[in-house]
């Protein structure tokens, strides 16, 4: 029965993969059938200066072909671009977007005012569409031009092809989420896949990922000691695809919208629902009750499609779903890079592939865990019960991280305290434990201590309960808090000779705790970031300021770190995701003198 629902689910694994790769190469083909011209063609670029601080930027637009007025933005390398002046725009409606927009047809002519001493690079972002049908990538195109040589530039060029830069208004960074995004435009599936699983496997080992471990261990747990591989398998299986199913709708959604969903999902209410549901399967785990379907539910379905438990496997389904909602919002360079591709091309099929093969990846762990169970997981009734409830304390630890965004920290720090006092007393106490038990006892009880003389003597840090105690600890980071476009304005505006660094930060943010515990507190780091303007976007609420903040970058949610010089973002700085100290300290060299 084991392998008839293994080969049943691998059966439905396959096809659901095959469905979306085959969606994704019929895409492709359908495109490169299509006779449409080269975007250098369609849309034909060139820039000259007319006065020491005007550029004209002309498009020659093909018949057939429009770009959009809200699409065109301009930088300068050494210097600054002023507001463009355009002229008067045609109305379209768009059915893409599904409103009316500001289009040009034939030629445009734009108006820069420049801000720059001798020779610059400017830099121009445009996008496009046929009236076929076909949408392009954002283009950008360079021209390298000079105040003393008015009517005529130094040299053109238009990109032949996707910009290798990660396109986004104001600045075009060569960072991980644009060499991403260039990947995922080469159209290659064979290529985009497989790069995609190895980065969700790596994506696995970070603490966005890992909570849903003890999950899944507490649900194969809960199976009883007769669970064997198969078995564990098959749970561990549909917990990935719940999760890897979701994942992915959930990153086309985001990608088609341009909000962070997942944000949304991080309010009180849900976070509270999710924690109580964490502590129903402890408690379970505890046998205060058995978590089943009602009896005359199971042989209904088991009559119906002849699977062994399909409630089980069910409900094993829904909780990898509600995982990949609640547990891992936390945006890495990898998505960040798919949803940009996603919003920007509408390319549902290419992005939701990629998407697909990147929570893949992320779920080879949680197939690791099933697929050992029967070699790892004692058969003996007492030790099985031992780990039963180690794994229900898991559970309850998973319910009060999910809560952490919405307690203060001395309660965070006492409830910790309560769950390691409480469980290192049961090791100390039971009979059961044997010597190996009585020493975890020992343990959990020092932490649970330590978290209490700190929350006595005024500590605010979990994970350092008596750092504040510590005279050579340095102290933390001091931002400003800017909460809308208006004050991030103000603020460079009134530092127009410093560096300026954004953070984008949000309690529910795990990515952004690692950042400012372990990143910015290294003495390197620190020397640098003292020397900066250092401002902070606290988007935990997601309201409409913080969503405008983010949109008006690009962003889909923290973490994002963003860096200014005389107010113009710099093109080659921004970080998306955890960074380490070492990789932190590549990204500040390209800022150079501070």
């Amino acid at each position: 029965m084991f392998k008839h629902s293994l080969r049943r689910s691998l059966h439905d694994f396959v096809i659901i993969l095959a469905m979306i790769l085959g969606l994704g190469i019929v895409s492709t083909a359908a495109r490169a059938g299509d006779d449409y011209l080269e975007p250098e063609r369609a849309f034909q670029f060139s820039a000259v200066m007319t006065t020491p601080k005007l550029a004209i930027v002309t498009y020659r637009i093909a018949d057939g072909y429009y770009m959009y007025r809200e699409r065109f933005s301009f930088k300068v390398d050494s210097g600054s671009a002023g507001v463009p002046n355009f002229p008067a725009p045609l109305m379209k409606f768009d059915k893409t977007f599904q409103r009316n927009v500001e289009t040009y047809r034939g030629s445009v002519m734009i108006e820069v005012p420049v801000d720059a001493n001798g020779s610059f690079t400017l830099t121009a972002i445009g996008q496009g569409c046929a009236d076929a049908g076909l949408c392009y990538a954002p283009q950008e195109s360079k021209a390298i031009l000079s105040t003393t040589a008015l009517a005529a530039p130094l040299q053109s060029a238009s990109n032949s092809g996707p910009s290798a830069d990660f396109p986004r208004t104001g600045a075009a960074a060569s960072d991980d989420t644009g060499r991403i995004e260039t990947v995922l435009r080469s159209g290659r599936l064979l290529l985009i896949l497989p790069l995609f699983f190895l980065l969700g496997l790596g994506l696995s080992f970070t603490p966005c990922v890992l909570p849903m471990v003890p999950i899944l261990s507490a649900i194969i747990v809960g199976e009883g000691a007769t669970v064997g591989r198969t078995r564990g398998f098959i749970l561990s299986l549909n917990y990935a695809l719940g999760m890897a199913i979701v994942y992915t709708a959930l990153g086309i959604a985001a990608g088609l919208i341009g909000e962070g969903l997942a944000a949304t999902l991080q309010n009180p209410w849900i976070l509270g629902g999710f924690a109580l549901l964490m502590v129903g399967l402890a408690l379970s785990m505890f046998d205060v009750y058995q978590l089943q379907m009602p009896a005359f539910v199971q042989e209904r379905l088991m009559t119906t499609s002849g699977q062994q438990r399909p409630g089980k496997l069910l409900g094993v389904f829904a909780m990898g779903s509600l995982s990949a909602l609640i547990v891992g919002p936390c945006v890495a360079a990898p998505l960040a890079g798919a949803l940009v591709y996603i919003s920007q091309t509408r390319d549902v099929t290419l992005g939701g592939s990629a998407l697909f093969a990147m929570a893949a990846g992320m779920s080879v762990p949680l197939l690791l865990v099933g697929i050992s169970a029967g070699a790892l997981l004692p058969r003996a009734g007492a030790w099985m019960a031992e780990v039963k409830r180690f794994f229900g304390v898991l559970m309850l630890a998973v319910a009060l991280w999910m809560v952490t965004p919405i307690l203060p920290l001395a309660l965070q720090m006492l409830a910790w305290m309560g769950l390691a006092l409480g469980y290192g007393a049961y090791l100390l106490f039971a009979t059961r434990t044997g010597w190996v038990g009585k020493a975890l006892g020992i343990g959990f009880a020092a932490v649970g201590l330590l978290e209490l003389v700190g929350v006595a003597t005024g500590g605010r840090d979990v994970l350092e309960p008596l750092g504040h105690l510590s005279s050579s600890r340095s102290p933390p980071l001091t931002f400003t808090r800017v909460k809308s476009s208006v004050e991030l304005d103000l603020a460079l505006r009134n530092n127009p000779g410093k560096v300026v660094m954004l953070d984008f930060y949000a309690d529910w943010c795990v990515s952004c705790k690692e950042m400012e515990k372990l990143t910015f507190t290294a003495q390197a780091i620190r020397a640098s970031l003292d020397r900066m303007v250092v401002l902070q976007a606290d988007v935990t609420a997601n309201n409409a300021d913080d969503k405008a903040l983010l949109k008006r970058f690009h962003l889909f949610g923290p973490p994002g770190i963003l860096f200014f010089k005389q107010g113009s973002e710099l093109a080659n700085a921004r970080v998306i995701g955890y960074q380490p100290p070492d990789k932190f300290a590549q990204s500040l060299s390209v800022i150079g003198d501070l």
